[in-house]
């Protein structure tokens, strides 16, 4: 296997990766390096795209690639009816009171201008009108000026810039500059009808500054009627942003940067800028020629990164991942397998930050307004505080949760940073044979891995206390020290004498008492001189068939698995090469596990208790914890013990975490549902829960503030004869008696989702998940579509 040096260094080579029992077989030749074209996904970007495409720092669980935050939540405002019969109406008042004015209804209407102009210029009296021709041509310019106040004076009392943000320049270009294009030509043509006092006004001004000898020339005429048009043109090019709408079309309109611009000479993401900085350029110029060619995937890039940033202080591996990198290109520090990818995805994953994506959040008045519509991910972060799914069969559970979750570890395993073991049952959907380094079919004679009972270890009351948990942890009457004791009196002096731990039939005889079993191993620990496991095993034997002894129950368990089904399995000794979970310690492995439960259900319930249990006390007790573990658990049905909600617990702390999915809580037993919902940082509920579940649920995510209107009608009497007349005619056309609205505003304390909401306001294909970091940054739950 080609490690280049990457993997060796840890002490983690080849020789530690399980192998089946019997020969173990050839080693595969080293890959051979043939470029070819790569993608991030098969409907995805290029790797060069890839590598560019922002993926700003958001809250927990939010998809980053290419993530655009929702624009800010606008406050409720006038409706579109209001709106627009408020423009109605102040157009309609503005041309009553235009035709009043200008058929002289107004009183005193010319009394301002009177005040500011010579009075030989007027008519005596109140009504007189202009006598002179400069008092005409004052009271065109002053009927101008009270022209413009009332446009003004309407479009402020109509509101007419909150419609025209609304409906047309919200709509955008080109529809914009069309729509003030034509709102300029219909202003154009008003003005030159003399419909909108502007042109004469403008005539009388220029010929009062300049003289009224300036209209003799053609020319000077024409060009005021240029400007006057430019003028009339221009407030609708500002508000139409015709300038940039020209440019646009002619290809010259200037892209404005999101960010400022670095240094014309600095690298971008696919040129290695941390390899070029550290020196290392010869690698960094091969690496960015793999890219831009495409001989390199995503999973080949989060490979070397994590590759470099692993050894970044150890000199030596830099130069053999440098020496790797000139020889084999993006095929440097290799995966142990060999692979380079998995030979099918089912949903989007980003590797740059360990994400998969498996929905978005709905439009729900339950989700904040700047999460709807967001993508959904999980990474280790967040899977590192476990997570707990439940939902009814069908929900989608495996499909649209477990399935996609191992297919980003196994592809984050592949690039260094992982290592996963999904558990389930035979048949299931946790992903093709191909995607795994190792697959344990329990109770199938064509697997060619068997399964370690012990977990590795060589200790007899380590091996002893995971074997209890996993035998007789679901049992409330009986204490798992005290089997835990049991078994750590009969494997200490079967070890002492045989060199390893006694396979499923031995244990199982010396657990019932067997006479000729017990003699033997007497016999033998006699000679050999172990005095010590000699007292263990005489305590067993006097304490044997005692009130309260777990041996009974011990040997019932063992019973389950000395089946003929499970005959190749669960062996011990030199010849037996079990696959032990302590294989995934410093190795990125991928590793699944069959379980046999529609044959044997309870054996499978007992072997996924094991499961559990080993792993916990595997990852606490590692010391190179640079290595995410996960494990997934498609059915965790009575698999939960208060020991390993204990293990749970602690996996945040040592880089470990669990998925663990249920139908209901109820599968746990009832003095464990409070630990279990406290044990982990992300929680789940799927469409079909109960109102059960749905209770404990909203007991975990608790209760938040709201501001709540409630709305009360009270009828309204009146006193006087005429009102009350009034009053009657309205309830005659209406039918509804005359009332008014008081509204009370308070704030409450609810919960975020209630136990019936979750029950029946849950659609199919959606749930409810609420996700905690390892370093304790969490979100409220949301209602997600899982479309992943």
């Amino acid at each position: 296997m080609d490690t280049e040096g990457t993997y060796d260094a840890r002490g983690t080579g080849a020789e530690r990766v399980p192998r089946p029992a019997g020969p173990p077989p050839a080693a595969p030749p080293p890959p051979t390096y043939a470029p070819q074209p790569r993608r991030p996904a098969a409907d995805g970007p290029g790797v060069e795209e890839w590598l560019r495409t922002p993926r700003p720092v958001r809250e927990p669980g939010v998809w980053r690639y290419g993530h655009v935050p929702r624009p800010p939540e606008k406050p409720e405002g006038v409706s579109d009816r209001s709106l627009l019969v408020g423009v109605l109406i102040s157009v309609l008042s503005g041309l009553l009171l235009w035709s009043l004015w200008r058929n002289g209804y107004i009183p005193y209407r010319l009394v301002p201008l009177k005040l500011f102009t010579p009075g030989d210029w007027w008519y005596a009296g109140t009504f007189g009108g202009p006598r002179t021709i400069e008092g005409a041509d004052a009271l065109t310019v002053y009927e101008a000026v009270l022209f413009g106040l009332l446009v003004y004076g309407c479009g402020r009392l109509g509101n007419w810039s909150e419609i025209f943000r609304r409906h047309v320049a919200g709509r955008g270009q080109p529809f914009l500059g069309l729509a003030t294009a034509a709102g300029g030509a219909l202003a154009e043509l008003l003005v030159w009808k003399d419909a909108v006092p502007l042109v004469r006004p403008v005539l009388i001004l220029v010929a009062s500054v300049a003289g009224g000898e300036i209209y003799q020339s053609q020319t000077v005429v024409n060009v005021i009627y240029a400007l006057i048009a430019l003028g009339v043109l221009w407030p609708f090019a500002r508000l139409g942003h015709w300038r940039e709408l020209v440019a646009a079309r002619r290809g010259r309109a200037a892209a404005v940067p999101d960010a400022p611009a670095g240094p014309p000479d600095a690298p971008t993401p696919e040129q290695w800028p941390e390899l070029r900085e550290a020196g290392m350029r010869d690698a960094a110029e091969a690496l960015t020629a793999e890219v831009r060619t495409g001989r390199m995937n995503d999973v080949d890039v989060a490979r070397l990164r994590h590759a470099w940033s692993v050894g970044r202080g150890q000199p030596e591996r830099l130069a053999a991942l440098t020496e790797a990198v000139l020889r084999t290109g993006g095929a440097a520090a290799l995966h142990p397998s060999g692979a380079r990818d998995l030979a099918r995805r089912t949903v989007r994953h980003d590797l740059l930050t360990g994400q998969v994506r498996i929905g978005s959040c709905t439009d729900d008045p339950h989700n904040p307004y700047a999460r709807r519509g967001s993508g959904v991910a999980l990474e280790p972060a967040l899977l590192g505080t476990s997570l707990l799914a439940v939902g009814p069969p069908g929900a989608g559970k495996s499909a649209r949760l477990v399935r996609p979750v191992v297919e980003s570890l196994a592809l984050q395993a592949l690039a260094g940073r992982a290592a996963v073991l999904a558990v389930g049952g035979a048949g299931g959907e946790l992903g093709p044979d191909d995607a795994f380094d190792v697959v344990v079919r329990i109770g199938d004679p064509a697997s060619v891995h068997d399964f370690d009972l012990y977990g590795g270890t060589t200790d007899p009351d380590e091996a002893a206390g995971v074997l209890a948990e996993g035998l007789v942890g679901d049992v409330t009457h009986l204490d798992s020290r005290r089997a835990a004791t049991v078994l750590a009196q009969l494997l200490g002096p079967y070890r002492a004498v045989h060199g390893h731990f006694p396979g499923v039939p031995a244990l199982r005889e010396l657990l019932d008492g067997d006479t000729a079993a017990i003699d033997a191993l007497r016999e033998a620990l006699g000679a050999g001189g172990h005095q010590s496991m000699l007292r263990e095993l005489e305590a067993r034997t006097r304490q044997k068939g005692g009130a309260g002894d777990p041996g009974p129950v011990l040997a019932d368990r063992i019973a389950l698995l000395d089946r003929p089904a499970f005959a190749p399995f669960f062996a011990t000794g030199d010849q037996a090469r079990p696959f032990s979970l302590r294989s995934l310690e410093h190795l990125p492995l991928r590793v699944r596990i069959d379980l046999p439960e529609r044959a044997h259900a309870e054996a499978s319930r007992l072997l996924t208790r094991l499961v559990l249990a080993q792993f916990t006390a595997v990852t606490a007790a590692r010391t190179d914890r640079s290595l995410f573990v996960c494990l997934v658990l498609d059915d965790a049905t009575h698999a939960v013990t208060a020991e390993t909600v204990r293990g749970i617990r602690r996996l945040r702390s040592v880089n470990a975490g669990a998925l663990l999915t249920l139908r209901t809580v109820d599968d746990v037993p009832e003095g464990l549902h409070t630990a279990l919902l406290g044990a982990v940082g992300c929680c789940m509920a799927f469409s079909g829960v109960t109102t059960w579940d749905g209770k404990r649920f909203a007991e975990v995510w608790g209760k938040e503030w709201v501001e709540t209107r409630e709305v009360a009608q009270h009828a309204v009497f009146a006193d006087q004869p005429f009102t009350r007349a009034l009053h009657g005619l309205r309830k005659l056309v209406t039918g509804k008696a005359v009332t008014r609205d008081a509204v009370t505003v308070r704030r409450v304390e609810r919960e975020r989702w209630s136990a019936s909401e979750l029950a029946y306001q849950v659609p199919p294909g959606h749930a409810v998940l609420s996700v905690t970091t390892v370093e304790g940054e969490h979100a409220p739950p949301l209602l997600v579509t899982l479309d992943g």
